[in-house]
């Protein structure tokens, strides 16, 4: 069992300061370190388009119009908001109450949950590689939560209660969740199902629980690095009413309006990698042969948060990818002369730590993954 936990240890971070407890002070101006004119922050453009609604109701129902909204929503942005998810609101108010509870105790208590060297898991922070680093404006909980033997026991097994109860009924849910929006993605694409659920059915999950503190400069800071995740999907769920999440789309950012009791849900880094192009038609087909994962359909896409004067935010992103032990990358079915692999193939935990040992930046992890270059993606 110990073998396959240090499987999960996913590389760690410098620790760096609480910004909560640093914005608790009287500041009227942040230190330097927290300064990101090194990112020229973008000019926001409003937009009256948010990302598209999708209800799974009409999903499960086998709605051939919801279907088409679906395959719009990743193919254009990316990003969609998911409503009638059917996850209950009891669960949704119970993580968000425990969670902003969490954030709300003592810093000593929450040091006692602090990461370890060379791990992920805990409090603290994640991307942090050098001590001149930029850094942003949040604490994070982090928590891999599936399979169960990949969880740090010496996190989980000391998360008070009744935080712990509710963190496990959630990731027993979001699983569930995290599998219905894979198989309907399927559907869109006409991918072969068993070997979806070969890809994803055991797959891992893990938790980043946000903190954002407001900020006397929020205009200088940025809450979260602009990046795409290298996961299969992320599900976020906004615990309050503040914006912070923004997209970037056609070149700017746009942002995020999410919905009461929806999730915000995002394609990640492993659903471009494996590329090939397929034509969608419907009604959907049954018992294809593609080994492949999105045909490269559909795009990660940059996204960041930022934060503002007036009030904190916490969200939570539930990130789902595949099994450890599978391999990320073009399936071998799909080389050939004319289709020629444009990624490396990678063990998947390898694929993992190679994303938490650098800085986020954009989308330049895919471009490590690119054949043409030659840096090891694993270092």
């Amino acid at each position: 069992m110990m073998e396959e936990n240090n499987l999960a240890r996913l590389g760690g971070s410098l620790p760096v300061p609480s910004v909560q407890e640093l914005a608790k002070g009287s500041l009227e101006n942040v230190s330097s370190r927290y300064l990101r004119d090194d990112q020229q922050l973008p000019i926001i453009i409003k937009s009256d388009d948010n990302i598209p609604i999708i209800n799974m109701e009409s999903l499960v129902f086998g709605d051939e119009f919801e279907f088409k909204k679906l395959d719009f929503a990743c193919r254009e942005w990316g990003f969609f908001q998911l409503i009638n998810h059917g996850v209950s609101d009891s669960v949704i108010d119970r993580v968000k109450k425990d969670t902003q509870d969490f954030f709300n105790l003592p810093l000593e208590d929450k040091k006692k949950l602090k990461q370890m060297d060379g791990d992920l898991d805990g409090y603290g922070q994640a991307f942090v590689v050098s001590e001149d680093q930029k850094l942003d404006w949040a604490d994070m909980f982090f928590l891999t939560t599936n399979p169960p033997y990949l969880r740090k026991q010496h996190i989980f097994s000391h998360l008070p209660q009744p935080f712990r109860e509710t963190v496990e009924l959630y990731a027993a849910e979001l699983k569930i969740l995290a599998l219905k929006i894979i198989d309907f993605l399927a559907k869109t694409l006409n991918m072969d199902e068993e070997y979806i659920r070969e890809m994803f059915g055991e797959g891992t999950q893990a938790m980043r629980m946000n903190y954002y503190p407001p900020c006397p400069q929020p205009d200088k800071v940025i809450g979260l690095t602009s990046h795409s995740d290298a996961v299969a999907l992320t599900i976020l769920l906004q615990l309050n009413q503040m914006e912070g999440l923004q997209i970037k789309k056609d070149g700017v950012w746009i942002p995020i309006s999410p919905l009461p009791h929806a999730f915000i849900i995002n394609i990640g880094d492993i659903l471009e990698v494996n590329k090939y192009d397929v034509t969608v038609s419907f009604p959907f087909k049954k018992n294809l042969n593609y080994q492949i994962v999105t045909n490269g359909a559909y795009r990660s896409i940059e996204h960041r948060a930022v934060v503002n004067s007036k009030k904190e935010r916490l969200s939570i992103a539930t990130f789902y990818s595949t099994k450890f032990d599978r391999q990320i990358g073009p399936a071998p079915s799909i080389i050939s002369a004319k289709n020629p692999a444009k990624f490396r193939s990678i063990e998947a935990a390898d694929y993992v730590r190679g994303y938490f040992a650098r800085k986020l930046d954009k989308k330049s992890y895919l471009d490590v993954m690119r054949i043409e270059n030659s840096e090891n993606p694993a270092s």
